[in-house]
């Protein structure tokens, strides 16, 4: 029989085997998580989640990076692109944070603006963009108001003095919440005629005369796909929505037209927006591992000459900001103050946003 010494010796020889084996199998996992990352993604797809319509630029930059990013993530997963349109990008990201597998085998790119939604209030979005798992943003572009020649149209001058039509997605695109505030703190007269279904009709709306400019739209965008009509003077930018004159065409910023300090909050607030570029994330809580994995990913694609060869090719601008300082950038918008929010919110309502 064992006295109570050598129980006492016994037990604590059973501890220090006990710490030394859960000491061991950190060791591993802690040195084998690469290795355990590329063994879940092995031979698995990876659904890549187009919140737009094809045809337009977010899903032209969504397939560029998809025919590339597979390369970079452990395991090489088949990476398939699909599109999920529905009221300019919420059903999509709705899905993303409430239905999606939260595994590290879904992403998604949605349109900017939709990112706002819960900020504004809107009941309809169901999520909160601050607790995505933000993978990185693949630039951050020049915004611009534009119309077809020959439609009268040819500044916000002439659209503080008359009526114009101009195309737009739903209430929760860009370009319906930039011509909305506009007639509110700049007193332009615009007429959001809303309902296409991505870029590509709201172009070819301007092209028929049904609407008469696109108040909201990226130049990386008119680069890619509308080059050669605006290179003959087809296209015409009548304002840079950003401060300052842009480098690359001329146009007058939307600041200038500015006369009060509610004006240059509005647009401020509309312009911080923009920061947040073409943005690609997970859902919510997807393991930490494969989170990292993925911005790792990403950020080797934006490097990888093959996919910058592409992009180049295809005119798209690519100026990324890795997913930590998108998740700043996202998390800095929802501390706009609530009166700045309040009025673009109004704005929009004005201009028959539910």
């Amino acid at each position: 029989m064992l006295s109570i010494p050598d129980v006492r010796r016994a037990v604590f020889a059973s501890m220090i085997a006990a710490i030394t084996t859960l000491h061991g199998a950190a060791a591993q996992t802690s040195g084998s998580a690469e290795e355990s990352v590329e063994a879940f993604y092995k031979g698995k797809t990876l659904n890549f989640v187009v919140a737009l319509a094809a045809g337009g630029g977010y899903d032209q930059y969504a397939r560029t990076l998809a025919r590339h990013l597979d390369r970079h993530i452990p395991g090489k997963p088949t990476v398939v692109v699909q599109n999920m349109t529905g009221a300019a990008g919420m059903r999509a990201t709705n899905w993303m944070y409430t239905v999606a597998p939260r595994d590290g085998l879904t992403i998604g790119i949605t349109q900017r603006s939709v990112l706002v939604e819960p900020l504004y209030g809107t009941k309809e979005a169901t999520f909160d963009p601050t607790k995505f798992s933000w993978i990185a943003s693949l630039n951050e572009e020049a915004f611009i108001a534009v119309t077809w020649k020959d439609r009268g149209l040819d500044s916000l001058k002439d659209a503080q003095n008359r009526e114009f039509p101009v195309a737009a997605d739903g209430p929760a695109s860009d370009d319906y919440t930039w011509p909305a505030v506009l007639n509110q703190v700049i007193g332009t007269k615009f007429k959001i005629i809303s309902g296409y279904k991505g870029k590509a009709e709201e172009r070819l709306s301007v092209r028929r005369g049904e609407t008469h400019g696109l108040i909201g739209w990226s130049w990386g965008a008119l680069q890619t796909s509308e080059w050669e009509d605006y290179k003959a003077g087809n296209w015409q930018i009548i304002a840079h929505l950003g401060k300052g004159k842009h480098p690359e065409f001329e146009a007058p910023s939307v600041y200038d037209y500015a006369k009060t300090k509610e004006a240059t909050d509005a647009l401020d607030f509309l312009v911080g927006t923009l920061v947040l570029g073409r943005p690609v994330f997970a859902p919510p809580q997807i393991p930490s591992d494969r989170e990292a994995a993925l911005r790792a990913a990403f950020d080797a694609t934006m490097k990888d000459p093959l996919f910058l060869a592409e992009a180049e090719r295809q005119k798209l601008e690519i100026s990324p900001a890795p997913g930590a300082e998108l998740a700043q950038r996202v998390n800095a918008l929802y501390r706009t103050p609530a009166d700045i929010v309040e009025r673009a919110q109004a704005a929009r309502k004005l201009a028959g946003a539910p």
